[in-house]
Parts: structure tokens; C-alpha cells; sequence
């Protein structure tokens, strides 16, 4: 199972999005949509569960609370320039062009563009045999915590197991407008699933926000109740099983078997199992085991 899984916050467009993704990329597919009927005065939520290149996203359709911004970008491995020219061109139309397609220092073809809804891509040329994770999400430190990229990426591979510190780039003087910019490129896995991240080189007021989200697949309460405690460090933030930490990056910290929890039962345990939750901050599987039976009303 992907322990890591990115989730992307939309007002009403995540089926929409998500189609639209899928067509772009081989090994890619709709795993399913369903709906939690929420009570007043939430309105009904569209979950989206959808694989582009065989690595597993989740989005929601929840209202116009939190909107995409490039904190955080996904990276595209293109293996062939007529593979990056075509996903550009497709992502570019009713999008926004955040850096042009063409050559640069550290990349012989690649461009930057936020698409028609708001998601963020940078699409490079990979040198032929690299062998690279085909879509990898980027965090753009900026703001407040532009230059704590280094600082960040450490504590994440103390707090994930099976995690590595690749390459770390850092601004030559001058390179950066930011004075607080510090590394302009670092790799790194967590749990072995690839990230990539960086301090931006230019003062901009943007921040990571609860629209782009990690979910976290925790095997059982003693695991949730662990990356709960490494991560959650703003109080104000916790709801429903998500959190947010010292850098601000958004995380869901879930039971791996989540879907089943949510999804799975009568009409009236998904309605006091989805009740229970809204009440919740981290997640309590043996409260929502008796709330599902009828044992307890949550």
C-alpha cells in the first residue's frame, strides 16, 4: 500500500480534474467516487480516488475553502520532448504559464504551469535510462518558512521510517532574490515514496495551505497516535483527522483502511460513522468502531 498519498482540495471540479489527469498519463484510472452526505450546515462532499502512472491521488469536491496554489507542484519525469510538449500544451490551455517551456541551467526542457484548476506542474526532460518516480510531489518553502527546507526535510526523515536524504542544491550568491533562500533543490523519500523540495528564490506571499494535503495510511491507533504527535502543531487546525505542522504542510493522518470505515455499511452507520468524524481531530478507531455497531452514538 502507498503510505504516502496526495490529496487535492477542489470547490466542485475534483471528478472533473481527475478525468482530465487520468487521460494525460499511461497506467492511469477512476478507482471510484462516492459521496458523504453531510449534515447542515456542511454541505455534501464528492471523494475521488484516481491513479495517474500507477501512484494513487485522492481528491475532493468540499467547497470553496482552500484553493491550489504552487506551494506545492507535482514533478513529471517526461522520458521524450514530444511527451513534454504534449502534456504543456494540455495543461497550459485555460492554465497559467509560471515558467516557459525551454532549456535552463539545470534542465535541457522543462516548464512550470498551473493548470485550468489551479494544480501546479513542472514538467521535465529525464535523461534516457534514469530511472525516477514518474510523478513527484514538490514543496516550494516560501514566506515565513522560505529558507527552512533543509530544516524540514530532516525532521520528515526522522519522523517516516524507510526515508533518505538524496541530493541537497543550494542558491550561489546572488541566484536567489529571497535573502532567506537557502537550498534551491533537495530529493528526499519518506517511507520510500519520493518528494522533492526547495526555499523559493523570490519573495512571494503564498503559503502551503489545506488544499494540497499528504494522507498519511497508519496500520493502527498506536501508529495515528504517533504521527499525530510528530506532526500536529498547530491545534487550531486539527479536524477530522487532519493536521498541520511547524512548516504549515497539511497532513491527514487516516487508518489505512479508511475507505472501509467511511464508505462501508447500512446508510445509517456511514451517517453516525461520517457524524463521528466531523467531531473528531485525530481519530479514534475504537470510538468509530462503537458508533458504527450502535454501541455508542459518538
Amino acid at each position: 500500500m502507498q503510505k504516502i498519498v496526495p490529496h487535492l482540495w477542489y470547490d466542485k471540479e475534483a471528478k472533473e480534474a481527475a478525468l482530465f489527469y487520468i487521460s494525460l498519463f499511461e497506467q492511469s484510472k477512476l478507482v471510484y467516487t462516492k459521496v458523504i452526505k453531510n449534515p447542515p450546515p456542511f454541505s455534501d462532499s464528492e471523494i475521488v480516488s484516481f491513479e495517474l502512472a500507477g501512484q494513487k491521488f485522492i481528491a475532493i469536491s468540499a467547497g470553496d475553502y482552500y484553493k491550489l496554489n504552487s506551494a506545492i507542484s507535482l514533478m513529471v519525469a517526461c522520458s521524450t520532448s514530444e511527451e513534454l510538449d504534449k502534456l504543456w500544451e494540455a495543461l497550459s490551455e485555460g492554465g497559467t504559464e509560471l515558467m516557459p517551456l525551454g532549456e535552463y541551467p539545470f534542465c535541457k526542457r522543462y516548464a512550470w504551469v498551473q493548470d485550468r484548476y489551479g494544480l501546479s506542474w513542472q514538467l521535465m526532460l529525464v535523461e534516457e535510462g534514469q530511472k525516477v518516480q514518474k510523478i513527484t510531489p514538490n514543496l516550494l518553502f516560501s514566506d515565513g518558512v522560505c529558507g527552512k527546507t533543509e530544516e524540514a526535510i530532516k525532521y520528515y526523515a526522522e519522523v517516516f521510517e524507510n526515508s533518505e536524504i538524496g541530493k541537497i542544491s543550494r542558491y550561489g550568491e546572488g541566484e536567489a532574490v529571497s535573502s532567506k533562500a537557502k537550498v534551491n533543490y533537495a530529493a528526499f523519500k519518506l517511507d520510500g515514496y519520493a518528494l522533492s523540495a526547495m526555499d523559493n528564490g523570490y519573495d512571494v506571499d503564498f503559503t502551503f495551505n489545506e488544499a494540497f494535503s499528504f494522507i498519511i495510511n497508519c496500520k493502527d491507533q498506536k501508529e495515528i497516535d504517533y504521527f499525530w504527535d510528530k506532526l500536529s502543531a498547530v491545534p487550531e487546525a486539527e479536524s477530522c483527522g487532519w493536521c498541520k505542522d511547524k512548516f504549515g504542510v497539511s497532513w491527514q493522518v487516516l487508518p489505512s483502511d479508511w475507505e472501509e470505515i467511511l464508505f462501508d455499511g447500512t446508510e445509517e452507520q456511514v451517517q453516525r460513522v461520517n457524524e463521528a468524524v466531523l467531531n473528531m481531530k485525530k481519530f479514534d478507531l475504537e470510538v468509530l468502531r462503537k458508533v458504527k455497531l450502535g454501541i455508542d452514538k459518538g
